[in-house]
């Protein structure tokens, strides 16, 4: 199978074009600055741009299954501004659906975000709702993932939360009681590769959605604890009223990124990241035994933290 990552040299790409090439398939990771060396020997790269079509459409031509996985954080604003997450989400996603059409690209499979909603709350969740839109009136046999927080070696999150949530005196929203669901890098990609890879005559996976999270639900506090307790430092929370945490992020919406990166420590916030402290990122249903894996064998956010520090193998 020739397989087309879309964001292959991003932190789940590099993952996932492993993953494949490791199965066997021909692997291509498509970026726009692609560099090598954190891809196997064996993995392609080609260069390009999502919201330029001309820049990536080339790279479409003999593949089988293009796997899209650009996207735009949503725990920080976007250079640009929140308009560059329709501008990323949906209209490069349109740009994804409109080559692999054009070069007939059997299968899509979309990286989307739980909560996706084209009429959602965020600029993020409503690209990203607008984007499975396009994905499921397309041609292509297709397969969208909605995972909670994605954590593990090179991901944002983890560190994210100890900048947001420094140890000893420990200010929070509301205390830091947004739940969010964490999935081990490690426990997702297999699970991508297998919707990308599905055969023909037994597919099990087309025209699905599925929803995936970890096998424990965590408050953003017991996160920021974990992780700043594995190096051996204490959290201290302080509870933040909501209103006002919100009114002190929206206003950071009227001053420039470039401000907020000269400030150290400090990350690039607004009114979008207060938003999505009001709702959990948690699944329903966790839909990982959809591909054969129990919840309780995926690996937890302790284990993963004292594996990395050297305390236990887990």
């Amino acid at each position: 199978m020739h397989a087309l990552v879309v964001g292959g040299t991003g932190f789940i790409g590099k993952h996932l074009c492993r993953e494949l090439h490791d199965r066997g398939h021909d692997v291509t990771a498509l970026s726009r600055s692609p560099g090598d060396e954190t891809l196997p020997d064996g993995v392609e790269t080609a260069m390009g741009d999502v919201t330029a079509y001309e820049s990536i459409e080339g790279a479409f031509e003999g593949q089988d299954v293009v796997v899209n996985l650009v996207a735009l954080s949503p725990l920080l604003r976007p250079r640009g501004g929140d308009e560059m997450h329709y501008a990323i989400h949906r209209d490069g996603t349109e740009n994804v659906v409109q080559a692999a059409e054009s070069h007939g690209v059997e299968r899509i499979v979309q990286m989307s975000a739980l909560g996706a909603d084209p009429d959602g709350e965020t600029a993020y969740i409503r690209s990203k709702g607008q984007a499975e839109e396009i994905v499921r009136e397309s041609a292509l046999e297709w397969v969208i993932f909605r995972p909670s927080v994605v954590f593990g070696d090179g991901g944002e999150f983890i560190p994210y939360t100890k900048r947001l949530a420094p140890p000893y005196f420990t200010p929070l929203p509301g205390g830091g009681k947004t739940r969010f669901q964490p999935i081990w890098i490690g426990d997702l990609v297999p699970m991508l590769a297998e919707a990308a890879g599905a055969s023909d005559t037994e597919d099990p996976h087309a025209g699905e959605i599925y929803e995936v999270g970890g096998p424990e639900v965590l408050t953003l506090a017991e996160i920021a604890t974990l992780a700043h307790g594995a190096d051996g430092r204490p959290v201290g929370i302080v509870s933040i009223p909501m209103g006002l945490a919100g009114a002190g992020l929206k206003s950071l919406d009227l001053v420039p990124g470039s401000v907020l990166d000269a400030v150290p420590g400090v990350p690039r916030m607004g009114g979008d990241q207060y938003r999505s402290l009001r709702f959990d990122n948690t699944v329903e249903r966790n839909d990982v035994d959809a591909f054969g894996i129990d919840e309780s064998d995926l690996r937890t956010v302790p284990a993963y933290l004292n594996a990395e520090n050297g305390d236990v193998k887990a």
